[in-house]
């Protein structure tokens, strides 16, 4: 059981880059987050987008602006609309869903980057501490 722990182990540190590189490595990092952080925001603004067009499609379905604007309106164009309207809705409370999955896996990636530094900065010390 240890020895399969030990086999577990050296393969996650051999994935690892070099510590001489903990620089690069850092930036990479923080370029990697920082595009996450970008399509994360531009998710969340076309799903709310989606989702206000689809209640704004709504009310103006069922307004009575709609039905003065057009007074002989057919009850069949106004269940389209409000069919459609519920299809934007959903549509984006799925996307905003999708946004939150996804910044739960940036959330957990930023974790697994920050222990990855930890780790390189601490061989990096150890080796600098046996080169003495």
């Amino acid at each position: 059981m240890e020895k399969g722990s030990d086999g577990l182990r050296e393969k996650l540190l051999a994935r690892l880059p070099q510590p001489e590189n903990v620089a690069g490595y850092r930036e990479e990092t923080l370029s990697l987050l920082a595009r996450h952080e970008r399509a994360l925001y531009w998710e969340r603004v076309s799903g709310t987008t989606v989702n206000w067009l689809g209640v704004g499609l709504f009310l103006f379905a069922n307004s009575t602006w709609l039905r003065e604007l057009v007074p002989n309106l057919d009850s069949h164009v106004v269940t389209f609309f409000d069919a459609l309207a519920v299809v934007l809705f959903f549509t984006g409370a799925f996307l905003l869903v999708a946004c939150q999955i996804d910044r739960s896996k940036v959330d957990l990636l930023k974790e697994v980057k920050q222990v990855q530094l930890q780790i390189l900065e601490l061989q990096a010390s150890l080796r600098k501490d046996d080169g003495r």
